[in-house]
């Protein structure tokens, strides 16, 4: 059955590169495509990995423009396909905030008609924007209204880039718990390189984490390591 995955969150939740780890990674169980909602953010934009995607033979669907300098994205017809075309695993990349969700808003009654879908809500708790359970519980009522979709789950995808460890995304998991609890949306997930998972796993046993707030796991490779480097050079950030 085709399954449809939606990743919400905030800017620098880390959104781009889970699209990016599932797609390719479903291209191995069967046809897969992409769908670049982010008509706000310019610089993980994941279409700015067009050519990974079609080396790995993961079919995009882009904003018009998208990657040739031009400012006003608009988002093409062609994502009206994606619902009734026969890739097996469809994967929406949206924009980073209730701004950007509101692109996603107008397919609504196409995602009605779907009977494989997950609507995933990714948090990263070292954002600014995410570092604390009621800032986390506004974003979540603020992308739920302008993008017309109920979530469906959280993912802990708690990171520092590069710096990342085990510790640091266990360092989400309690906020996370927090959430689940205020909300009643389960953690579906949990993200990072298999190194970092497998430290996380062994800081959880030692601190009694409960696999209900931990979900399954989703091993990434860090596909999209230059767009970050672009954006630290671009945005003169050099102490991170």
């Amino acid at each position: 059955m085709k399954k449809t995955v939606v990743l919400l969150g905030n800017y620098g939740s880390g959104k781009s590169e889970l699209a990016l780890n599932i797609a390719v990674k479903s291209r191995e169980k069967g046809s897969s495509v992409m769908v670049d909602l982010d008509i706000i953010n310019p610089y993980f934009r994941s279409s700015d990995m067009e050519n990974l995607l079609h080396e790995k033979q993961v079919d995009i669907i882009k904003p018009i423009y998208a990657g040739t300098g031009v400012e006003g994205l608009s988002l093409p017809p062609d994502v009206y396909s994606v619902f009734i075309d026969d890739h097996k695993t469809v994967v929406f990349d949206v924009g980073g905030d209730a701004t950007g969700s509101i692109a996603l808003g107008q397919y609504k009654r196409n995602f009605e008609m779907l009977e494989n879908l997950e609507v995933c809500f990714v948090v990263n708790t070292c954002r600014p924007l995410s570092n604390s359970t009621d800032a986390i519980l506004e974003l979540i009522g603020e992308i739920t209204a302008t993008s017309r979709l109920d979530i469906d789950c959280i993912i802990n995808n708690t990171n520092l880039s590069n710096e990342t460890t085990g510790e640091v995304l266990a360092s989400g998991y309690r906020i996370i718990e927090e959430v689940s609890k205020e909300t009643g949306i389960p953690v579906g997930y949990t993200a990072g390189t298999r190194e970092v998972l497998k430290q996380f796993t062994e800081y959880g046993i030692r601190h009694g984490f409960s696999p209900k707030y931990i979900g399954e796991y989703i091993e990434i490779e860090r596909f999209m390591r230059r767009d970050w480097e672009r954006f630290v050079k671009d945005a003169g950030v050099y102490n991170l």
